[in-house]
């Protein structure tokens, strides 16, 4: 089963091990959609608002799925969140929470701010290309996104 149509995975993790086995995980999972990266939840805003370095759209395409780590500086997920969630141009990106939290708190409160989706970042590498493969599957093969709706 391929994907419906080319969709950009945008990445919000400040851990750049954590970017780098993803991007792996992606590679090893023949993931064909295109992965990029942001290191905070300003720098997550700003791309999405096409803000100072992410002005141009070919260096900001919008994305058709974000994963979004829980804590990171500047801004948290949490608040990188609220903010997708409540600004009607952007809130009907899914979003996957991916992050290392288990805590009960964390999860309530991600849905609670519109999250799509909760997952535990795996200790194992196999168990990331495992995520990434049930992810490719549900989100960009079964599921039906939302059109795009920027303006470019």
């Amino acid at each position: 089963m391929e994907p419906k149509r080319a969709v950009t995975i945008l990445m919000a993790d400040d851990d750049p091990d954590d970017r780098d086995f993803a991007r792996s995980a992606m590679q090893e999972s023949r993931l064909a959609n295109e992965l990029r990266f942001v290191e905070d939840g300003e720098e997550l805003i700003n791309y999405l608002r096409r803000l100072g370095r992410y002005a141009n759209p070919k260096d900001s395409p919008r994305p058709g799925l974000i994963l979004l780590d829980l804590n990171m500086p500047r801004k948290d997920g949490r608040e990188a969140l609220r903010e997708i969630k409540s600004d009607p141009a952007l809130k009907n990106i899914p979003i996957v929470v991916l992050t290392t939290s288990k805590a009960e708190e964390d999860i309530l409160r991600s849905y609670n701010l519109g999250a799509n989706c909760f997952i535990t970042k795996p200790v194992t590498f196999e168990g990331l290309v495992e995520v990434v493969k049930v992810l490719n599957r549900h989100w960009l093969q079964i599921v039906e996104l939302p059109p795009e709706t920027s303006s470019e």
